[in-house]
């Protein structure tokens, strides 16, 4: 395979980079990370993202606190004129902090995924062109996402009409009943994660991942914090390299319920062994996040999920 990340530099930064050596990784890691991280998206990625009905966002908010946020649309309202940005016809969901976030060269991750083939790319960049009715995402780094814990799911958009449901936003603690709710039944939530030194370089950034597991793979592990385990990826480390320079991270779950979402943002901390990870099959690290603000919304969500299936690799992994 030839190389595609033409840099000089590596395309992981410091943290990435201490952790890959912590978990025994580093020099195939980087070998690897060569030969697919790019800085453009190739011709099959952005067919990919045009397709889709959404799409998931890391981004940083005013005190520096990383948010995940959805964007949904009519398959279409993706578009990539060109493999270094895509264009989005859309604007953030009632209640989303990406709202307030979202400004011209703000730093943003992106993933997309289908959830009924299991299939997911990734790439991280910075706004452009924000007006009210869409924006820009310019490409600094892009890659491909193996199927591993991805359930599956038939995903439809639905047209909001004036005949639905009042959409509402609150803000909230871990003691709410729908926040309990749909922490410990989740098979599927995203995080994202941001790192910056003020370089530039295209290794900084906001970032965004999928993680999936059993239904109860969640605890709310006091009144304050949830705990949840880190399973084997693809070893690049984007999210607990994020965390080690810069120890937050924002958490979005889908209640699928209520059409809703739960956002929220915190404190994060990996915790590499004790008797919780070597009790969880299947777990490499746990991460505890601790929630500083959580907004629960409710018919704010433009999409119907019919589930099918869960991953086959969780045969291997436990829950709480």
């Amino acid at each position: 395979m030839t190389q595609a990340w033409t840099h000089e530099t590596s395309p992981f930064h410091e943290g990435e980079r201490r952790i890959q050596e912590r978990a025994g990784v580093r020099e195939r890691t980087e070998l690897q990370g060569q030969r697919v991280i790019r800085d453009h998206l190739p011709n099959q990625h952005r067919e990919f993202y045009e397709n889709l009905p959404f799409l998931l966002l890391g981004s940083v908010d005013s005190e520096g606190r990383p948010w995940a946020s959805l964007v949904a649309g009519s398959p279409g309202f993706i578009q990539s004129p060109d493999a270094g940005h895509i264009h989005l016809n859309t604007t953030a969901l009632s209640g989303d902090p990406l709202d307030k976030n979202l400004q011209e060269d703000t730093y943003l991750g992106v993933l997309g995924i289908e959830p009924a083939t299991r299939r997911r790319n990734r790439f991280n960049g910075r706004a452009a062109q924000v007006n009210k009715g869409g924006f820009d995402i310019r490409v600094d780094q892009s890659f491909g996402n193996c199927p591993k814990f991805i359930q599956t799911r038939d995903v439809a958009y639905v047209t909001p009409s004036e005949h639905d449901l009042t959409p509402v936003a609150r803000e909230v603690d871990l003691s709410d009943t729908d926040v309990v709710r749909t922490i410990t039944t989740a098979d599927t939530f995203f995080i994202a994660t941001a790192y910056s030194d003020g370089s530039g370089s295209a290794t900084m950034g906001a970032d965004v991942s999928h993680r999936g597991g059993k239904p109860g793979f969640l605890r709310i592990a006091d009144e304050s914090s949830i705990l949840f385990p880190d399973f084997i990826g693809n070893n690049h480390f984007n999210t607990l390299g994020n965390i080690e320079m810069n120890p937050q991270a924002g958490i979005l779950f889908i209640d699928f319920e209520k059409n809703g979402l739960v956002y929220m943002t915190g404190k994060a901390e990996t915790i590499w062994d004790g008797p919780e990870v070597v009790g969880f099959d299947g777990a490499k690290r746990l991460t505890k996040i601790t929630p500083s603000k959580i907004i629960a919304t409710q018919n704010t969500l433009p999409l119907r999920f019919e589930f099918g299936d869960y991953s086959p690799f969780l045969s291997k992994t436990g829950s709480w």
